[in-house]
């Protein structure tokens, strides 16, 4: 991952680091990514996906970026701010389904 100790301070292009156990890129470092989630807490259960409050202030950031500490870089790990926020160290990720 990219994060404060080894990104030289910059983004990187995608896929310069091994892909997670999904085949997936950068889910951890390099960007803060935005999420569909509100920002809220979530219920008592311990749940698999938590989807969150169904509405409110701020929308959710995860994964960490390259000038967050290696411990913030996590998928686990939430941050959040209110929808339109720009920062150089935000991002999103853009899917699509494969054919």
């Amino acid at each position: 991952m990219w994060y404060s100790a080894n990104s030289g301070n910059t983004t990187h292009p995608v896929g310069q680091k091994r892909p997670n156990g999904f085949g997936l890129y950068d889910m951890s470092g390099n960007v803060w990514e935005w999420c569909q989630d509100w920002y809220g807490n979530y219920g008592g259960n311990a749940l698999t996906n938590p989807t969150g409050p169904a509405s409110g202030q701020y929308r959710v950031l995860r994964g960490g970026s390259w000038v967050a500490y290696d411990s913030y870089c996590r998928a686990a790990v939430r941050y959040r701010d209110v929808p339109g926020y720009r920062f150089y160290s935000c991002g999103l990720r853009c899917v699509a389904p494969i054919k």
